[in-house]
């Protein structure tokens, strides 16, 4: 069908009207009656934290188990110990076998999974409603009867260095992020990847991971969150029972050294087989434990959300510099994190020249503020995307254990209201205080041609000419 240019302007118009209203749905939907509001909180003697919210919709749920542990809790020269423990935690007990866990949640219809970040680990099952009761009995018996062998532990050793290989080492843009990380930190934890360095995977031993999984994997230290087709009254005990029994553990330090303040920018250049180069930025920036958070997350929608923002439709589609830009902000990272500006270039396009096609952008922020349709838009995109996420159980269930982890799960009724709130003098003036080249660092992929690029040992490489 063809669209004339009348049309399209129709069609624009009562897009921005559909969005309008939409957006007024979103916010009364929210003054009507919010997330945390119908959650349950119960915290077992031994410190356990239980959140519970019903939703009778289907007779299914999520049953998740979320534990404060990821890649900051660990060490120069040990990292990657959460990762792996997390490979481990399906290895078996006592009670159940190597590989069982899965094996028994697939029997009983439903499917299971485990992802570690830098700031968690989290376990979980999805199933049907009157089956919870399985999920319940093997999440408490790996919390505190793990059975670490050593044999297993070899086994997930290499696992996990060829997944660190398949992953980072021959992901082009996935090496370079690991590196600017490395460089944008340089004292926090963030220092190093989720995964590990490739040489302390290496290293590590069955006794780093036991002493490990004993300091981390505890009560104290877990929370539960359980979203779906249940009675709190009936399925409280069945959680006390499992859990409640076990020791409650020692509470890990979980304070992080911050970086001092950058004192310029920093600069890196990675040199990988690839077909096009790569720009990425990060930017030093709070989390949602400051007001300003809030508004990088609405400055993030405005250059990258969707084909309207400024970055599609500045940088894509007019001038055809790249083929992709995003912004990215870790409101709900642990510690402060950074805001991250990426590009891939249209081949024969010069990096230079996005780069400072970016920070026009950026600066055009600075300088204008930004018009209200335009903010008032991508404000209604950000609460459509929001609400209607939870529609699924297991996002309304990752939502609450996301905010628990940053700062509490009752804040999680602060998201809307605090984006409603943002200004376009907000904008301007946050963009102005961090999004500038001084608590920035800037990474470049620059491809090699097949063939050059010589791997000397896992995690290392060099540039070298292939000899034929």
């Amino acid at each position: 069908m063809t669209v004339s240019h009348s049309q399209s302007r129709v069609f624009a118009g009562a897009l921005v009207v559909f969005l309008l209203v939409l957006g007024c749905f979103c916010f009364q939907a929210l003054a009507d009656g919010t997330i945390a509001e119908r959650v349950s909180e119960t915290i077992l003697p031994n410190g356990l934290k239980v959140l519970l919210l019903e939703n009778h919709k289907a007779p299914v749920l999520t049953f998740q188990v979320w534990y404060r542990v990821g890649s900051r809790n660990e060490a120069w020269e040990k990292t990657g110990l959460s990762h792996l423990l997390e490979h481990m935690m399906f290895k078996g007990t006592k009670r159940f076998g190597p590989e069982q866990f899965s094996r028994i949640i697939q029997e009983n219809g439903g499917n299971d999974n485990a992802f570690t970040s830098a700031d968690y680990t989290a376990y979980f099952e999805n199933l049907s409603a009157d089956r919870v009761g399985v999920a319940i009995e093997m999440e408490g018996d790996r919390m505190a009867n793990l059975l670490l062998r050593e044999e297993d532990f070899r086994t997930e050793r290499l696992v996990v260095m060829e997944e660190r290989r398949m992953r980072t080492e021959d992901d082009p843009q996935a090496a370079l992020q690991e590196q600017l990380y490395a460089t944008a930190f340089q004292q926090q934890p963030y220092h190093w990847p989720v995964i590990g360095w490739m040489e302390d995977i290496r290293r590590l031993t069955l006794k780093d991971l036991g002493e490990y999984y004993r300091m981390y994997y505890n009560p104290v230290n877990a929370f539960l969150v359980v979203v779906g087709d249940f009675k709190s009254e009936e399925l409280l005990p069945q959680i006390q029972k499992a859990f409640g029994t076990i020791p409650r553990g020692v509470p890990p330090d979980q304070e992080k050294r911050f970086d001092p303040p950058q004192l310029g920018e920093r600069r890196i250049v990675v040199k990988k087989e690839a077909q096009l180069p790569f720009l990425l930025m990060g930017y030093h920036v709070p989390n949602l434990r400051e007001p300003d958070s809030y508004v990088l997350e609405v400055i993030a929608a405005l250059l990258s959300n969707g084909k309207s923002s400024r970055f599609y439709r500045d940088l894509v589609r007019e001038r055809e510099l790249v083929l992709s830009a995003d912004a990215e902000h870790s409101l709900l990272s642990r510690d402060f994190g950074l805001f991250l500006i990426s590009a891939e270039p249209l081949p024969g396009k010069d990096v230079a020249q996005v780069e400072k096609a970016l920070e026009e952008e950026l600066e055009r922020l600075r300088r204008e503020p930004v018009p209200a349709p335009e903010l008032e838009k991508v404000k209604n995109l950000m609460a459509a995307s929001f609400l209607t996420a939870q529609d699924s159980l297991f996002f309304q269930a990752m939502l609450l254990a996301q905010f628990e982890i940053a700062s509490s799960w009752r804040v999680v009724d602060d998201y809307l209201p605090s984006i409603q709130k943002v200004t376009p003098e907000d904008i301007q003036r946050v963009t102005t205080q961090y999004l500038i080249p001084d608590r920035r660092t800037a990474g470049v992929l620059t491809p090699l041609p097949p063939g050059t690029e010589t791997r000397t040992a896992p995690g290392f490489s060099i540039k070298s000419k292939t000899v034929r």
